[in-house]
């Protein structure tokens, strides 16, 4: 019972991952359900429960703060939420670092993918199925419209599913403790709701896919190719248990792809840079593995992809800090692309590792004329002016960066850094209150600014900061604590 109840749970939290309906071909296939939950949870109340998900999620899993990653994927996933339907919330997608094949979506537009989709999408275009399938998941609201069907077989409310669903992440056994009532005597019907979604989400998703610019075949090749591959495995990828791949379901995705004009895309370096960013520094192999990798990698690649085999190797070099053999690499991708972003940050590195420290600045203000307020380029800098002991110059860089970008733990972290090394302590306390925050340790995050009020002087325009900030935290986590 304990397991199928679990099971159940992560059905629901995970139950945004599928491709979705085309907006022009075959359009009349399905009729626009996409607000059926309307009545019952609000978009507010998704955004709301989305940022408390969000808060746990970073207290729990391995998320990846990448600036470059993220910046990758955030790229992609707003130019598939540009051509979605029905999109009503802003979307936030993110990096877990996991080597198990997985995406999943929850309330508040938030999309999760496992590090692991990057060594088994061949492809931007495969890549783009997964995140289009997760998005649609947010747009036709399937999360909400299960716990409503799920709410009206049951004495439970909506407001009482979506609370046990954060209680489960806060605290897994209580949250599936307080689901079983509502969820194991519906197990059938629930999972008959969810292959629904999963079919409605492969439909929408594909029509984004499309109107994106992206191979719509590319999602029934990847998601036939992994039921190929995990067919008889004992224990498939996560992905596979939570959205199953019924012969069925790829047969209508096929036919829902092929109404669509094939397309031959050229590779993308990015896609490609980014993947083996990840092979290098997040798949949880050594240096000597990664080579190899690459080394095997690009015998079967096409030559334009060659520039992201150098650039993995470059990477593995300057982990092991064998310096001499990643700059000439580095230098080289530089000066074929100056402004590529991969290539900048791990020049900094470099520079950095070095101790060449005017040098990483220097090549960081030439790129920020080009690109200002640009948060890789923006990090690195705050980055290197802490290495070179520039530390009051890097808080007013990070006071600034902090405001722009308030749910960004490396700006926070690296502010605390800054005036750690300055002998501020209520301001580094206030910093790491942030961190706490959005991690949802709102107790402690209150104790730090608490701390930080004693200490600035009194009846000073710093302690009012600290105090309203200190009001803002409390009345946040009231109303944390109420959705549960």
């Amino acid at each position: 019972m304990l397991k199928r109840t679990r099971s159940l749970l992560y059905l629901c939290i995970v139950t945004a991952l599928s491709p979705a309906l085309p907006s022009q071909a075959n359009s009349l296939d399905l009729p626009d359900i996409g607000t059926a939950a309307s009545g019952t949870l609000t978009i507010a109340q998704e955004r709301q429960y989305g940022d408390a998900y969000m808060r746990m999620l970073r207290n729990s899993q391995p998320i990846i703060s990448d600036p470059v990653i993220n910046e990758y994927i955030e790229s992609l996933g707003h130019r598939l939420v540009a051509n979605a339907n029905d999109v009503k919330t802003p979307f936030t997608f993110f990096m877990i670092r996991d080597r198990n094949i997985n995406a999943f979506a929850f309330f508040g537009g938030y999309v999760a993918l496992h590090s692991g989709l990057f060594l088994h999408a061949k492809s931007e275009s495969e890549l783009a199925s997964v995140m289009a399938h997760e998005i649609a998941h947010i747009t036709q609201r399937h999360l909400a419209r299960s716990m409503e069907d799920q709410a009206r077989r049951s004495p439970a409310t909506l407001a009482a599913l979506a609370g046990s669903l954060l209680l489960a992440i806060a605290a897994p056994e209580a949250g599936i403790a307080a689901m079983t009532a509502t969820t194991a005597g519906n197990a059938q019907s629930q999972i008959n709701y969810t292959r629904s979604n999963e079919q409605e989400a492969d439909r929408f998703g594909i029509a984004t896919l499309a109107k994106a610019g992206f191979e719509a075949q590319a999602m029934p090749r990847f998601f036939g190719r992994l039921a190929d591959e995990y067919r008889y495995a004992s224990t498939p990828p996560p992905m596979l248990l939570t959205h199953p791949l019924p012969e069925a379901r790829i047969t209508d995705s096929r036919a829902r792809a092929a109404s669509y004009p094939e397309k031959h895309l050229s590779p993308s370096l990015s896609y490609h840079l980014t993947r083996s960013r990840i092979v290098a520094r997040y798949a949880g192999i050594n240096g000597e593995a990664a080579l190899d990798w690459f080394n095997r990698a690009e015998k079967g690649a096409s030559q334009q992809l060659k520039p992201a085999f150098d650039y993995g190797r470059a990477l593995v070099y300057l982990d092991k800090r064998d310096f001499d053999k990643a700059q000439p690499m580095l230098e080289a991708l530089l000066k074929q692309d100056p402004n590529n972003n991969f290539y900048l940050d791990a020049a900094t590195d470099l520079y950095l590792g070095k101790k060449e420290y005017q040098k990483a600045q220097s090549l960081l203000e030439t790129a920020l004329k080009v690109n200002p307020k640009n948060p890789v380029l923006t990090i690195n800098y705050a980055n290197s002016l802490i290495e070179d002991s520039k530390n009051q110059q890097a808080v007013k860089v990070l006071q600034r960066y902090t405001h722009d970008n308030p749910d960004d733990l490396n700006g926070w972290h690296l502010l605390s850094q800054a005036n750690s090394h300055l002998g501020k302590s209520q301001e580094d306390l206030a910093a790491r209150g942030e961190i706490l925050a959005l991690k949802a340790d709102w107790n402690k995050a209150i104790q730090y600014y608490t701390q930080a009020s004693k200490l600035a002087d009194l009846g000073s325009l710093e302690q009012a900061r600290y105090d309203a900030r200190i009001d803002q935290l409390m009345s946040q986590r009231d109303r944390f604590m109420a959705l549960q």
